[in-house]
């Protein structure tokens, strides 16, 4: 489990295909994996990996095809740079919203503008998400925990303040780019609750 409050921009350090999956090395700046243990999590662009080995300021995960197709790992090469953040720990502040790192489906960027001090970014997400979508609810972004501003159909808007423009790789956000997506768990969890068919 993880908050969205990214604690660190690292980069992909490697990639080397491993029939037909994908083992990603990836290398920190910031955040310290003196704590961090083989087979603990670690979100990389909003997907949940599990470690499994650690070498100085690196860490090395398994991407399955499957993850692959469904997030933007199929589009990363080395050098790009990734939102990291460890799981969370029990007593561990919940600074944005209960993110699970398992990616719903990608979305794209529309278009961005200055908004005062801060960004607004619009976004297209697939139709099968927009129905969790909501005017101040919660949607992660490459591991972001942001508030969508406004929606309408599959079109969603956020506001992305100087910070989280700084301190992610959100401020590297294009038209056309491809991000991870993860709707908030409540609206899921409601829609069962409600037996609302899928």
């Amino acid at each position: 489990m993880f908050t969205g409050i990214v604690q660190d921009v690292g980069r992909i350090a490697a990639l080397e295909a491993r029939g037909g999956d994908l083992r990603v090395t990836v290398e920190v700046d910031r955040l310290s994996l003196a704590q961090t243990r083989p087979g603990d999590s670690i979100a990389v662009a909003g997907v949940c990996l599990t470690v499994l080995d650690l070498t100085g300021r690196t860490f090395a995960a398994d991407v399955s095809n499957e993850t692959r197709s469904l997030t933007t790992f199929g589009d990363f090469v080395v050098g790009a740079r990734v939102n990291l953040e460890p799981a969370l720990r029990a007593g561990d502040a919940l600074g944005g919203h209960l993110v699970s790192g398992h990616v719903d489906g990608l979305g794209t960027v529309l278009d961005l503008g200055g908004d005062a001090r801060s960004m607004r970014v619009r976004f297209r997400a697939p139709n099968s998400l927009a129905r969790y979508l909501a005017r101040k609810g919660s949607v992660t972004i490459d591991g972001v925990s942001l508030t969508v501003n406004e929606v309408e159909g599959e079109v969603f808007g956020v506001n992305l303040i100087p910070h989280t423009w700084t301190v992610t790789t959100l401020g590297e956000l294009v038209p056309a780019r491809r991000v991870n997506l993860e709707i908030d768990q409540v609206a899921r969890y409601v829609e069962r609750l409600l037996g609302v068919a899928s």
